[in-house]
């Protein structure tokens, strides 16, 4: 029982690792924080400070993710519980910690690019029908936010469906069914501005729309 503990607590830390807060204030000497969206994850990074700056976040949040799960799993390993079981904690605990950073003052990002990352570990199949969802939606809309709630629908439905195997692992269900209802959660207030049509798109990632002829 203290392996699963300390290795959920060890997950959640890496998850709280706040990365787009220590880029926004090394590199750039201001806080992500207090400008666009108000969140540290890649999206407002760039927004705010531009690719460069939000690519590297991306990868280390998605690298959180990944550790994360390994630690819960390596930690808790004689744990009375299967694998998969110390993994979901440990995916939960880094996404709980992306999104509420003990190292920022609880104030982190949407815990998407944290999500992929222990999905991408734990269910890499399910994790490409995602990506294909998000690709679609981001490429028609350009809208960061729907991308990332459609990816995140379609995660516990591809599980149920076998994309993992059949009949579906309980515990990966269940971590589809978790990671789905907290990025929607996340996203509530993207989810009333995009019913209001005032969520903003990013153009150039609108990548399958129409070209105007002249």
């Amino acid at each position: 029982m203290l392996g699963l503990i300390l290795g959920i607590i060890l997950a959640y830390l890496a998850g709280s690792f706040p990365t787009g807060l220590v880029v926004g204030k090394l590199f750039f000497g201001k806080d992500p924080r207090q400008q666009g969206s108000k969140a540290t994850g890649a999206t407002n990074i760039f927004r705010v400070f531009g690719a460069k700056a939000a690519i590297p976040v991306a990868l280390v949040d998605v690298g959180k993710g990944a550790l994360a799960v390994f630690l819960a799993a390596w930690v808790g390993r004689n744990a009375a519980l299967p694998r998969e079981a110390l993994q979901v904690a440990g995916a939960v605990a880094a996404m709980v910690g992306h999104v509420f950073p003990v190292f920022a003052g609880f104030r982190g990002g949407k815990g998407v690019a944290t999500g992929a990352g222990a999905l991408l570990m734990m269910a890499p199949v399910a994790a490409i029908f995602c990506a294909l969802g998000f690709l679609l939606v981001v490429g028609l809309t350009g809208i960061i936010s729907a991308s990332s709630i459609t990816a995140a629908l379609i995660l516990p439905i591809a599980i149920a469906l076998g994309a993992q195997g059949s009949p579906p692992n309980p515990w990966l269900l269940g971590l589809g069914i978790a990671i789905a209802i907290f990025i929607v959660f996340t996203h509530r207030a993207n989810m009333g501005r995009i019913l209001r049509g005032e969520e903003k798109a990013f153009e150039q990632f609108r990548f399958l729309r129409r070209k105007k002829h002249d």
